[in-house]
């Protein structure tokens, strides 16, 4: 599969890296093309920099590996080549103080869909820190990682399973895309929230990691649930 990836940190990193080891081949695109090109002799693997333009124009499937604001203002100047793509949102729309900027509003999938109409957007990956993903695998008890999988896509959610598979994790089906903003909480571990080694509360994931046989089918979000679909405990102190 030929991945485009936009953006040049530690996301993209982590996720890039066990993709060209599953012989994927990845083109890593950024606004300052230095930072691409050491991070793609980083990830090594024939991965190749390039401009964020470039990046999407190669992608089968395209990783918005941005923050928040600016993976919807990339996707909308790269909107057209992105039509047709499978394009992958990583990204939490979290503030200073862990405010959720989405809140009252369109989810960040929603305006990433809004931003690049032709796109067929996956949410992914978005809720634990790089350095779990950075783990060759990430399994927790002798059991993979579970992963949520939000879309509205047959074929483009095909593809992003293989993805996960690919990280080492388990593809958990999420809904459509519309279930992709349905937590009303910054997530415990996210890729805003710090390293997994930091205190209890940013550990939880990986206290209590996200697993296949602890899923669940579910209407509306539940207290005690980091997302639907997937059961995970509290950390002690709190929500």
């Amino acid at each position: 599969m030929r991945i485009g990836v936009l953006g040049t940190g530690g996301m993209a990193d982590a996720l890039a890296t066990h993709w060209v080891r599953a012989g994927h081949e990845v083109t890593v695109g950024g606004r300052d093309v230095d930072k691409a090109e050491r991070l793609a002799t980083r990830i090594g693997g024939g991965a190749k920099p390039a401009s964020l333009r470039v990046a999407a124009e190669f992608g089968q499937v395209v990783l918005a590996a941005l923050p928040f604001d600016a993976g919807v203002s990339v996707a909308r100047e790269l909107r057209v080549a992105l039509d047709g793509k499978v394009l992958l949102d990583c990204s939490n729309p979290v503030g200073p103080g862990f405010r959720l900027l989405t809140e009252g509003g369109p989810s960040a999938a929603r305006q990433l869909a809004a931003a690049a109409p032709g796109a067929h957007v996956v949410k992914a990956f978005n809720l634990c820190h790089e350095d779990v993903w950075r783990m060759r695998p990430p399994v927790f008890d002798g059991r993979p990682l579970a992963v949520r999988v939000c879309g509205d896509d047959g074929a483009a959610l095909a593809r992003v399973r293989e993805l996960v598979r690919d990280v080492g994790c388990a593809p958990v089906a999420g809904g459509g895309l519309e279930r992709a903003g349905s937590w009303r909480r910054p997530p415990r571990c996210s890729s805003r929230c710090g390293s997994p080694s930091q205190r209890m509360s940013r550990r939880s994931l990986l206290r209590w990691p996200m697993r296949p046989d602890r899923a669940v089918s579910m209407q509306k979000p539940a207290r005690g649930l980091m997302a639907d679909g997937v059961v995970v405990r509290r950390a002690a102190g709190g929500e």
